[in-house]
């Protein structure tokens, strides 16, 4: 968003977003926003006309987050910046929450066409690294045909649903996009080679590895009852 000094059209965008995330797009109309800025609902309307209009507007500024991050990750489609992407895309996700986690505004008119070329744009995005480290050695060939563009697409869905299943769960910790992160890694790891193993170890660490989630215990005792 805007920098340090802000105009009326700044502090609107800023201030919407805001309501948005806390009570839901349908939920808060321009005159409260323009109530919560002690400005006239003539003053706001003078910048936007409507919700709508209002709505293009925060759109265009993720839209513009988004892809600069992206414009750099791809520049060189490594696991490293995969993870780095994946870090700012969960905060992204958390500064435009309303965006993501309603459906009637994901379906929007001005939503919906961007969001479906940006979904394809991260699967594709996916596969190029997964082909970039293939050539590397870091990672196996695809065991099964369809298998890797079913991974790319399980990483990104992992990735645009994970304010949902915060939500759902009651998560509300900042930093759960680390968690995220390691849901991701743990699709990924198995089909790392001895190489790509050697070489996550040492950008993260060994620690980072045993910390990637709860410990499944494999006792069948544990699940059923005879």
């Amino acid at each position: 968003m805007a920098g340090n000094k802000l105009n009326t059209k700044d502090k609107i965008v800023n201030k919407a977003v805001m309501l948005f995330n806390k009570k839901g797009f349908a939920a808060v109309s321009l005159f409260e926003i323009a109530g919560e800025l002690n400005i006239t609902r003539g003053n706001l309307t003078y910048h936007f006309k409507n919700k709508d209009v209002l709505l293009e507007t925060i759109v265009n500024e993720l839209w513009k987050a988004l892809n600069e991050g992206r414009a750099k990750s791809m520049q060189f489609p490594s696991f490293e910046n995969l993870h780095n992407e994946a870090q700012r895309y969960y905060k992204i996700q958390k500064e435009y929450a309303f965006i993501f986690l309603d459906y009637h505004v994901l379906n929007h008119k001005i939503v919906k066409q961007q969001f479906r070329a940006f979904t394809r744009q991260q699967i594709e995005d996916s596969e190029a690294t997964f082909a970039l480290a293939i050539s590397r050695g870091t990672m196996h060939k695809e065991p099964y045909e369809g298998m890797y563009h079913n991974l790319a697409f399980n990483i990104w869905m992992v990735s645009f649903y994970w304010l949902n299943q915060q939500m759902i769960l009651g998560k509300k910790s900042d930093k759960d996009y680390n968690e995220g992160e390691m849901k991701m890694w743990s699709m990924l790891l198995p089909h790392f080679t001895d190489k790509g193993l050697k070489g996550f170890r040492e950008f993260f660490g060994d620690d980072y590895l045993k910390k990637l989630g709860k410990s499944f215990n494999a006792d069948i005792n544990n699940y059923v009852g005879f």
